[in-house]
């Protein structure tokens, strides 16, 4: 982005004025800095690869042939909609054909997808496509849990409410017993 396209602190000063604000108040002097750069944390998802974080093992994977499964994963991300939070809790899980990856780098893959702006359903097939395609398990499975602020403080005002997305592939589709499996180890 050129700098002539950056939302610089001059825009978010101006965001405050618009708002009925003094952006000159003790308060909210250093708000315009501090928001510029808490918006480089939120969004630095954007600079990040999927498939480098995903560096495969095969050393002592190729004969594990069960579900591997992270749950409780913490997902922050904001709605493409209003700019507004959503944050729950991710469950990613997959079922190897000779490689494995560390079980921080789900934690890292879901964190990556999160930093953009988002819609969770998407989210959800992000997480589980970037896997599938970068570690060629025979199964994998996204389960994504959140609370929407969009919803939650303007609107309908569905306060407390959870949407719960899921994505499965490879044998999670067609194997009954092994979908079944899966989401049983996504209850909490």
């Amino acid at each position: 982005m050129s700098d002539k396209e950056a939302f610089t602190e001059h825009d978010w000063r101006r965001l405050l004025t618009s708002l009925g604000e003094n952006p000159d108040r003790p308060g909210l002097i250093e708000t315009p800095a501090r928001v510029t750069k808490a918006w480089k944390h939120w969004t630095s998802g954007y600079d990040q690869n999927p498939v480098e974080v995903l560096k495969a093992f095969e050393d002592g994977a190729e004969e594990y042939n069960e579900l591997i499964v992270v749950r409780g994963i913490p997902v922050y991300s904001h709605c493409e909609h209003h700019l507004a939070p959503f944050f729950g809790k991710a469950t990613v899980g997959y079922l190897p054909n000779g490689k494995i990856v560390g079980l921080s780098k789900l934690t890292r893959l879901v964190d990556i997808f999160s930093k953009r702006l988002q819609v969770q359903e998407r989210m959800t097939m992000q997480i589980a496509n970037a896997l599938m395609e970068v570690l060629e398990p025979k199964a994998v499975g996204v389960v994504i849990k959140c609370r929407h602020l969009c919803m939650e403080s303007r609107g309908i005002r569905a306060i407390g409410e959870e949407t719960i997305t899921s994505t499965l592939l490879g044998e999670l589709q067609p194997n009954l017993a092994l979908r079944t499996e899966f989401l049983a180890l996504t209850r909490d």
